[in-house]
């Protein structure tokens, strides 16, 4: 439990740090969009990259080497949280599940539905205000500091992971460009060779990694939006460490033994040290979790680097109300959807099923603070506009739903702010009545 508890803390506070630079990155990239280095700005995305594997050449400009490489990586980090949370975190179990998995699912059905509503005509933006950016909600938590429950921060996560599910599921069956099915046996066989080496119990990441280049460069030729290659490697990773916690444990403690039994006057390390403290590093290296390890290390990556650089490269609009009027109810769409539909989806689908016996509130989360976490689970943001860039090719369109989603993503965070606050008032009163 102890160890569980440092993985999610470790979690919220990467996943909070990035959301500060997330909004630095914004800031930043709308200040270049409308200033005298625009140009400059959106040429520097539209340069040429190219990588050739053999005969195979993949040559993309350099904002779709973001949005569909890096995103790669940080949709592995999204399938490899999805994964360990179904095996040991708060998915890993009906009853721990199924007040978090409710809410997602209200939180992407009724904002896709609002979008529909308004747009039967053009339905393929559906997914943009079904997202939510974990990484800018978790952020606005940092800054409220104390006022904000472990409760309700577990529950935010819990209903982000399966939301994440969510977004991949969508990625994968919805936004795809022409299928070529002439690359389904190279996919297969390299996926296969994968889930081979966690068969035959393999727990090295190397192979994994590197089978994983592979596998992304014949999902991309499929069609497939090539970020799934992540979330199918992470399935893949395997849990279990070469040696467990008590082995760990006996054979540091005899190697400490040794290296104490072998202390000497001479102010450098002998053989004999160097070799228990080798035995330390090995014994180290086999006792981590391959999935747990990798996640760690992506982490610090993805929150760092990964999403700063595509809110950068992604977030820079023009700000020009006239596209938003011309699309006027695809951009309603996603802002209603953010702002009414995601915490009429979280609130009411809980609230419905909680009568009706089939979940259960977690007894330390308010009834306020679930309706807050609705609204700050409407600051769709980078994860939005990742989608936009999917759902259409309209620079025009593009424009206008960026706009929409940073107004409705500001809107949803004021509100959640302004709720956080008066549940935690209440919950001070509670206590002091």
């Amino acid at each position: 439990m102890a160890k569980q508890l440092n993985i999610f803390e470790d979690f919220i506070s990467k996943e909070a740090l990035s959301g500060v630079l997330l909004f630095g990155a914004t800031v930043l990239a709308v200040v270049f969009a409308n200033s005298s280095l625009a140009d400059w700005y959106y040429h520097l995305w539209h340069q040429p990259l190219g990588v050739t594997f053999g005969e195979h050449n993949i040559s993309m400009n350099l904002h779709m080497w973001i949005n569909d490489g890096l995103m790669a990586l940080f949709f592995l980090m999204v399938g490899l949280e999805i994964k360990r949370e179904l095996l040991i975190g708060e998915l890993s179990s009906v009853q721990k599940a199924s007040f978090p998995v409710i809410a997602a699912i209200g939180g992407m059905a009724i904002p896709a539905l609002v979008y529909v509503a308004l747009n039967p005509d053009n339905y393929i933006g559906f997914g943009i205000p079904m997202a939510t950016d974990i990484a800018f909600a978790l952020g606005i938590l940092l800054l409220l500091g104390n006022k904000v429950s472990p409760a309700l921060k577990l529950f935010l996560v819990a209903l982000a992971v399966v939301d994440d599910l969510g977004a991949v599921m969508v990625v994968a069956t919805v936004y795809t460009s022409e299928i070529h099915i002439e690359y389904f046996i190279h996919f297969a066989f390299i996926y296969a060779l994968i889930w081979l080496l966690n068969f035959k119990g393999v727990k090295s990441l190397i192979p994994y990694l590197v089978l994983g280049v592979f596998l992304w460069v014949y999902i991309h030729a499929i069609g497939i939006h090539a970020t799934i290659a992540g979330v199918l490697l992470a399935l893949a990773i395997p849990i279990s460490s070469k040696i467990d916690e008590r082995e760990f444990i006996k054979n540091t403690r005899e190697s400490i033994d040794e290296f104490e039994k072998n202390i000497d006057e001479i102010p450098l390390l002998n053989h004999h040290q160097i070799d228990n403290l080798e035995n330390i590093a090995y014994g180290y290296d086999k006792v981590q979790n391959p999935l747990v390890k990798l996640e760690h290390q992506l982490h610090g990556f993805s929150a760092f680097f990964i999403m700063p650089v595509f809110a950068f490269a992604n977030a820079g609009v023009l700000i020009d109300f006239g596209s938003v009027n011309e699309h006027l109810l695809i951009v309603m769409g996603v802002i209603l959807g953010l702002v009414i539909g995601k915490p009429i989806g979280i609130v009411g689908f809980t609230y419905l099923l909680s009568k009706l016996g089939i979940t259960k509130k977690p007894d330390d989360l308010s009834w306020s603070e679930v309706i807050a976490v609705g609204f700050l689970a409407g600051i769709g943001f980078t994860m939005s506009i990742f989608i936009t860039h999917l759902a259409f090719v309209d620079e025009s369109i593009i424009s206008a739903v960026k706009l929409g989603i940073f107004i409705a993503s500001f809107i949803a965070a004021i509100v959640g702010v302004v709720l956080i606050n008066l549940a935690h008032k209440k919950k001070v009163k509670n206590i002091d009545g």
